[in-house]
């Protein structure tokens, strides 16, 4: 008995390593997917009776750290010769089917995007769900509409957690 106890939790302890690996193969996906820092472009495409009328791009860095916190810095173009901004923040979840969500805070607005990782977290698909700007003399966060905007990530480099080297 006691030798037939021994060899099942020695196949257990075999087996689950080897199925969280299966899992990562079939997209099991988690926070600690988005590591590092991703280099992004984004496509926005407004209204023509919006304020700041279509098209407008953007491209930055977002530099994630594995527990769902984010800091972001981007260019906005046509716009001159400003730097880089900084100090864009935010947070982000991910679901074990690689969908999830972020959430990010730049230039007093707020940013909701889902998002779908794919390429075992190299490279991130985005559509922005909601853009809310601050209006008025409160400044009060108010969404604005129709925005159509779409950003695809692609991860700098490879760190130690990258086993395709």
């Amino acid at each position: 008995m006691r030798s037939w106890l021994w060899k099942g939790m020695l196949a257990a302890a075999v087996a689950v390593p080897a199925l969280g690996g299966a899992a990562w193969a079939d997209g099991g996906c988690s926070d600690e997917t988005l590591q590092g820092e991703y280099a992004f472009g984004v496509t926005t495409y407004t209204s023509p009776a919006q304020p700041n009328g279509p098209p407008e791009v953007v491209t930055g860095i977002k530099l994630f750290d594995g527990k769902g916190n984010l800091t972001q810095r981007d260019y906005q173009g046509d716009s001159g010769n400003t730097p880089f901004r900084t100090g864009e923040f935010g947070t982000y979840g991910v679901d074990a089917d690689c969908t999830g969500s972020i959430t990010i805070f730049t230039n007093g607005s707020r940013i909701d995007a889902k998002i779908v990782i794919s390429d075992g977290g190299r490279h991130i698909h985005e559509v922005v769900s909601e853009l809310q700007v601050p209006v008025g003399p409160g400044g009060v966060l108010t969404p604005v509409h129709p925005v159509h905007v779409s950003a695809d990530d692609w991860k700098v480099g490879l760190d130690e957690s990258d086993t395709r080297q």
